[in-house]
């Protein structure tokens, strides 16, 4: 794939894509949570005012879009309601960039996260989309969370375990279903 056009995005490829890896995405910390911190905050901050059509010039930077407004707020916001304040220009970025079918050709970490903010979503139509994507991504692990994910809306309309952080009042089946471990 050819390189992105704008460095912030080639940085933050590099940075997710070498520099990090499943044990920092999934597990992160401290750790992963300072150095996107202090590497990407101010791309977020000057970037997120910006159209999404803005960012859907080219795949790469598609990508590194999606990447800084769907998981780095996740880390820089970790447990507020700041954390999910990007994911309508992420999915919207998402969703630009399936129908033009860049995802073709990139690995599969690349798609998984390319999707990510369908997942994410607490709108039953982009969880359809995520789970038919993630199926056919042929990943059984991937997959799985995917489903999870989409029973969760199914179920509640909404990810219970983020009531608290968003001001929600979760109702005694949500709270069984944050005390059962659904609460990525």
């Amino acid at each position: 794939m050819a390189a992105p056009r704008r460095r912030w995005a080639a940085e933050i490829l590099h940075f997710w894509f070498q520099t990090l890896g499943p044990a920092d995405w999934f597990g992160g910390g401290e750790h992963v949570d300072i150095a996107l911190k202090r590497r990407f905050s101010r791309e977020l901050a000057m970037l997120w005012p910006r159209p999404a059509h803005e960012f859907l010039a080219d795949r790469q930077t598609a990508l590194a879009a999606i990447l800084l407004f769907d998981q780095v707020p996740r880390n820089l916001h970790r447990g507020t309601r700041h954390a999910f304040t990007f994911d309508p220009l992420a999915r919207t970025i998402t969703r630009g960039a399936l129908m033009r079918g860049w995802d073709r050709g990139m690995g599969l970490h690349q798609r998984q996260f390319l999707a990510m903010p369908l997942m994410h979503s607490e709108h039953i139509g982009d969880q359809i989309w995520s789970l038919r994507y993630y199926t056919d991504l042929g990943n059984a692990t991937i997959r799985r969370f995917a489903v999870d994910h989409y029973r969760m809306i199914a179920r509640f309309g909404r990810f219970p375990h983020r009531n608290e952080m968003l001001g929600r009042e979760s109702s005694p089946a949500e709270l069984r279903a944050i005390a059962a471990g659904n609460h990525w």
